[in-house]
């Protein structure tokens, strides 16, 4: 291996001038380029992590757009934050750790009160999850916090390292289904698909903020294993969402909303584009029940039969992709138990999304409000 360098990354003649050098160098070569991040806009060199993802801000001044939102529901991110302080203040064992991810996961917080109990390993996802079975193995209870797309560079990690053993790890993962405007590379679609195939795992997705506080209090109980909770990127629905935790039955879903004409069965938070369907499909004299099974592996399988004998017509929703996930989990127990209903399997289509806003997102894949409407009326016959 031939090293060059290192180099100015900024210079851009002098690059180029380096690049057609090598270019005629036979063999294998490395050339070391030193670069500086936010280079060409002071405040962004000066406050790097603030100008990672800065949202709108003045070219000239630097200053950042400020919004109010204390009037919104709080993000899934900083409900965490604040849950696992909350956790960690009464359960010495707990730890958080993140790949690089503090601010962006609001592991922050904890850093800030507990440094010694919060771990930033870097750029090395592998690495969080592996550190987080040692810890496990020692008897600690490690909340390891990253980001749905990075997890998948650790899944053999997350196999060998943690399912395999059964170690107690919490899997908080954040930014599960479309993300928006970051785009293919950061899309979460595939959590809830691989993680399936794996042994031991408890897969869960809280539809919102009260349950995933609650989810956290369970995780964290002795001898549940490697314990997986998906949250997606954006805010909650609930302003009042500091709930008294308690136990989640691990397994068993819920029927949040009781109908007549067919069953809707979603995972995670677009239980709640569910909710403001099954409103609008009312107005058109359309009954629906909303199943919300919070639990992926072990799914709650008496909840699936009951709701299978009942309705005809089924719609699973997920974000997440279709292949493999709640949609597949539910054919395939179809098949297994020979039920021969109407299903249609709602998510993110077997492709990959592009940028756009979530809300663009997910009209574009089918399965906002509007997406489930016109699902539901389509398998009635009613359009």
């Amino acid at each position: 291996m031939r090293y060059f360098g290192p180099v100015d990354g900024h210079d851009v003649v002098r690059l180029v001038r380096v690049f057609k050098l090598m270019k005629g160098i036979d063999g294998p070569k490395l050339l070391h380029v030193i670069t500086k991040k936010g280079k060409g806009f002071k405040q962004a060199e000066i406050d790097q992590t603030k100008f990672h993802a800065p949202g709108k801000f003045d070219k000239t001044t630097g200053t950042i757009q400020a919004i109010d939102t204390s009037h919104l529901p709080p993000k899934y991110q900083d409900v965490f934050g604040h849950t696992i302080i909350e956790l960690a203040e009464k359960n010495d064992k707990i730890v958080g750790i993140s790949p690089a991810m503090l601010s962006g996961s609001s592991l922050n917080l904890m850093m800030d009160k507990m440094p010694e109990r919060t771990f930033d390993v870097g750029i090395a996802e592998q690495h969080a999850v592996t550190y987080s079975g040692g810890l496990a193995a020692q008897g600690m209870m490690p909340f390891c916090n990253v980001y749905s797309t990075f997890l998948q560079r650790a899944y053999d990690q997350v196999i060998h390292d943690i399912a395999l053993q059964n170690l107690n790890v919490v899997f908080c993962i954040d930014r599960g289904g479309l993300v928006g405007e970051d785009g293919p590379t950061h899309h979460g679609a595939f959590d809830l698909a691989y993680l399936r195939l794996v042994p031991n795992m408890i897969i869960s997705a809280p539809m919102n903020e009260m349950e995933l506080r609650n989810l956290m209090f369970t995780a964290q109980q002795k001898d549940m294993g490697p314990f997986s909770i998906r949250y997606p990127r954006g805010r909650g629905v609930n302003t009042d969402w500091k709930n008294e935790m308690e136990l989640v039955e691990i397994g068993k879903g819920q029927i949040i909303r009781q109908g007549k004409d067919l069953a809707i069965i979603s995972i995670g938070h677009v239980g709640n584009f569910a909710l403001e369907a099954a409103e609008k499909l009312k107005e058109e004299n359309i009954d629906v029940e909303i199943i919300n099974m919070r639990f992926l592996k072990p799914f709650d399988e008496e909840l699936l039969h009951q709701t299978l004998k009942q309705f005809d017509k089924i719609i699973t929703i997920e974000d997440g992709t279709v292949v493999g996930g709640l949609g597949s989990l539910v054919s395939d127990f179809m098949t297994q138990h020979n039920y021969h209903n109407t299903l249609s399997i709602l998510g993110i289509p077997d492709q990959f999304i592009e940028h756009g806003t979530p809300a663009q997102l997910h009209h574009d894949c089918g399965f906002d409000t509007e997406g489930i409407v016109l699902s539901a009326k389509k398998l009635l016959g009613k359009v």
